[in-house]
């Protein structure tokens, strides 16, 4: 079973860092690659042609392990709203077709749904839960099944919702959507990296991933899947990196017509970027031998009694079948107001976020105990 890995962070002492949701703290070893990185660029006539695609192509592989794709199925791109729009371009609709987005969505994946919606004369649709029912994920998860019709075009959803900590049924989606039809853009960003994904497995056509939160890289750079269905996409941008004669620089003007194989065409331009590749590499590289399922189960154990205070108190988490244990929030009872606890928290340095009416709680391996402890301290001594 996966131990505490805290000595290979460089978190400050006495810090209760409790919000990996928000940005997680970098590896050691990301660090490292990033400084190697750029002391090499003193001397940029080390760099070979091949340095542009090797790094790209390790971290292509790495990303695909982890969520079941070969590499040529994944595209490097900068953000998780290029990615969304990326694939968007490429969605067929039209009037009398919907596409389904969940309440409270993140912006930049219910921002690019609503473009699509306006450019194609297409309605959408918002699926929230049942406001009178305390758990949220049974109700949420049968009225996003139950809207799924023939009409629908795409769904986009996130993995596991960021302000609520709701796990999403993907497998049961993903099948309903097979059945009509309908594209599957699922926002992994939550999730990828600390809970298992498999996109064979639940039929989606595009995984969306940034990859400063559970795959422990850096901020300005994201990783998705992208099937077949998008096998002929028209990309954003026009790089010449992806074109299957981009290795060869002595004869770049003779222009290619034919992308790279796969979602190689939806890269975005400068992918090489020889800071930021090398750290993401190392990040990826650890959560390979961490694995997602050892990942869930420390936090699982970890935050236990954690979620037994809160119902104990009178607060309401969500039940097993719809939770993810690396991120848990917990609606608090009555008697405590959010805002007065969320700054009694940063007081005591204990780190997390306040999303809604939610006391949003994520924790990774480099979290202990003590952080556990900590934040049920301060809970006490504000009831």
């Amino acid at each position: 079973m996966l131990s505490c890995q805290k000595h290979l962070f460089n978190l400050k002492p006495g810090v209760h860092y409790l919000n990996n949701a928000y940005r997680a703290p970098l590896l050691g070893s990301s660090e490292e690659a990033g400084i190697q990185s750029i002391i090499k660029q003193r001397n940029p006539f080390e760099f070979t042609q091949d340095d542009f695609f090797d790094g790209v192509m390790e971290v292509r592989t790495s990303f695909g392990s982890l969520v079941n794709c070969k590499a040529n199925e994944v595209a490097v791109i900068p953000s998780t709203s290029y990615g969304f729009t990326s694939v968007l371009n490429n969605v067929p609709g039209g009037k009398g077709k919907k596409a389904i987005v969940v309440k409270d969505e993140f912006p930049s994946g219910y921002f690019s749904l609503e473009r699509w919606v306006k450019e194609q004369g297409a309605e959408l649709v918002i699926i929230g839960p049942d406001q009178n029912e305390a758990q949220k994920g049974a109700s949420w998860n049968q009225r996003i099944l139950d809207s799924i019709n023939q009409d629908t075009a795409v769904i986009l959803i996130s993995s596991i919702h960021w302000m609520s900590g709701v796990k999403f049924d993907l497998k049961a989606i993903g099948e309903r959507c097979q059945e009509v039809g309908a594209y599957f853009i699922v926002d992994g960003t939550q999730s990828v990296g600390a809970l298992p994904m498999d996109v064979k497995e639940f039929n989606i056509d595009a995984l969306i991933c940034a990859t400063y939160k559970w795959l422990l890289g850096p901020y300005s750079i994201a990783l998705a899947f992208i099937g077949e269905k998008f096998q002929d996409g028209i990309p954003l941008e026009e790089s010449w990196m992806n074109r299957v004669n981009a290795r060869n620089f002595s004869s770049l003007s003779d222009y290619a017509d034919q992308y790279q194989a796969g979602a190689g065409r939806f890269n975005v331009g400068e992918t090489s970027n020889f800071i930021m590749m090398p750290m993401l590499k190392a990040s990826l590289s650890q959560l390979l031998v961490w694995k997602p399922e050892g990942i869930q189960e420390y936090a699982r154990l970890l935050n236990q009694p954690l979620r037994q205070f809160m119902e104990e108190i009178g607060g309401v988490v969500e039940k097993d079948a719809y939770l993810a244990y690396h991120l848990i929030a917990p609606k608090l009872p009555q008697k405590l107001d959010l805002i007065s606890l969320k700054n009694k928290l940063d007081e005591h340095q204990v780190y997390l976020s306040a999303r809604g009416e939610n006391l949003r709680i994520s924790v990774n391996v480099f979290n202990t105990e003590e952080d556990i402890a900590k934040l049920q301290e301060v809970i006490r001594g504000e009831l």
